[in-house]
């Protein structure tokens, strides 16, 4: 194998090589930008979960608030009849529903703080998905404009002719130059 020969096939190989490297980062670039989207949509649905379970305490809380309220004037009712025995039952169960209703603001305290502290991570991994979204595909375009502009290395077909003829030409020049 002649020396040109070898590295004509060397330069093609690098040149297949660095496209492929090329090729490898835009798929790598693809792969973690899908990967960055997908974890923002468990944020946002962690979010929207959130959401609801902070709706769903609320109602609970004020279903509890109505029943205070109600075993309240239960207990005044039964005090101004001398019924202590359903006082007492009802104490025991205004005293059940506070404790309740302690557990309900305890919940709706821990759900607003994680609800919060999740917006300003979203707000954040938002914006910088946006900036490597814009980056990476300014990066692709750049790749495919370089690849368009770049004649790819094709190897030239070669004619039977054509290296008889080259054949004849060296033989020529060998003989004029043994001739002298």
């Amino acid at each position: 194998m002649g020396l040109l020969t070898r590295v004509s096939t060397l330069l093609k190989a690098d040149a297949h090589g660095m496209v492929d490297a090329v090729e490898d980062r835009a798929l790598l670039l693809k792969q973690h930008l899908r990967e960055a989207e997908s974890e923002l949509g468990r944020k946002r649905a962690r979010k929207d979960a959130l959401d609801s379970e902070q709706r769903e305490l609320g109602e609970e809380a004020k279903r509890t608030e109505k029943e205070i309220a109600r075993l309240e004037d239960d207990i005044s009712l039964a005090m101004k009849g001398e019924k202590e025995d359903l006082a007492r039952f009802a104490i025991k169960k205004l005293l059940t529903f506070r404790h309740r209703r302690e557990q309900v603001e305890r919940q709706i305290q821990r759900v607003t703080e994680e609800r919060e502290e999740l917006v300003k991570a979203l707000e954040k991994q938002e914006r910088e998905f946006e900036e490597l979204r814009i980056r990476v595909n300014g990066y692709l375009a750049k790749v495919r404009s370089r690849q368009e502009a770049e004649p790819c290395f094709v190897e030239p077909v070669i004619e039977e002719q054509d290296v008889e003829l080259e054949l004849l030409r060296r033989k020529q020049s060998a003989g004029a130059k043994g001739g002298r």
